[in-house]
């Protein structure tokens, strides 16, 4: 199932919503370090974890799923959203220098093409953050969040995703420990979650952030895909003429 963007944006402004993007946005802010000078690339729904770049880096742009649907971000100046199809990006070879993909794979029908697409776009030594749910984490059970939504991951599952199609993990980090409900007293605790929660392990985070480094040579050669055209009748000057 596609999260639809109004349900997106929604979420993120509702208490969880905004308490779950600070806390994932701590770890995407830590594994993406110093980005200045770079092109960025934030894939998905990955907007609310965009802002930190668009000071220092040479370009930041965030790509949204036709089918997802999309919104202008950010809400001053130019916008720099653009609706695409996340398989077929309007992007040059090499063009990217870091991308974020954040309510992307999950949702993707085809997620070793999608890889083949990244690994396309990437610059050499390029870098790619994903977050994904964890497949056995709380968040992942309950559909009332956005993270609830499409194919979660576990571990492992994205480790191979990522080495089969060149892309080597550099760095893992786990977040939102806590649990996904609205209640009061739940929210007011959110730290106390979280630190709970890392004592028990990975195991009890509901998302996975890893950042993962472009090998030089792709792994697996993308798939040929066939030529969209239109089919013209063929005319002779003969059939111009008795028209």
């Amino acid at each position: 199932m596609t999260a639809d963007v109004h349900r997106l944006i929604a979420f993120y402004r509702s208490p969880l919503g905004r308490i779950s993007r600070a806390l994932v946005r701590e770890q995407v802010v830590a594994l993406a370090e110093d980005v200045s000078g770079k092109r960025v690339l934030g894939l998905g729904f990955a907007t609310p974890y965009l802002r930190f770049a668009l000071g220092t880096a040479e370009r930041v742009l965030a790509f949204m799923p036709a089918r997802q649907g999309a919104s202008a971000w950010p809400r001053e100046g130019p916008s720099h959203t653009v609706l695409c199809d996340p398989l077929d990006m309007p992007l040059t070879d090499a063009a990217i220098d870091l991308t974020i993909a954040v309510h992307a794979m999950e949702h993707v029908a085809d997620a070793e093409e999608l890889m083949r697409e990244l690994w396309r776009v990437t610059a050499p030594n390029g870098e790619l953050i994903l977050v994904v749910p964890r497949r056995r984490g709380i968040w992942a059970q309950r559909d009332n969040t956005p993270f609830g939504q499409g194919n979660p991951y576990s571990g492992s599952q994205l480790d191979k995703l990522l080495r089969d199609h060149s892309f080597v993990p550099i760095a893992w980090r786990d977040g939102l420990f806590l649990p996904p409900f609205q209640h009061p007293l739940v929210l007011k605790s959110t730290r106390l979650f979280e630190r709970v929660g890392r004592l028990f392990g990975p195991a009890m985070s509901g998302v996975i952030c890893v950042r993962a480094r472009k090998q030089a040579f792709p792994a697996i050669p993308r798939r040929k895909r066939e030529e969209r055209f239109v089919r013209v009748p063929g005319m002779s000057a003969a059939t111009a003429r008795q028209g």
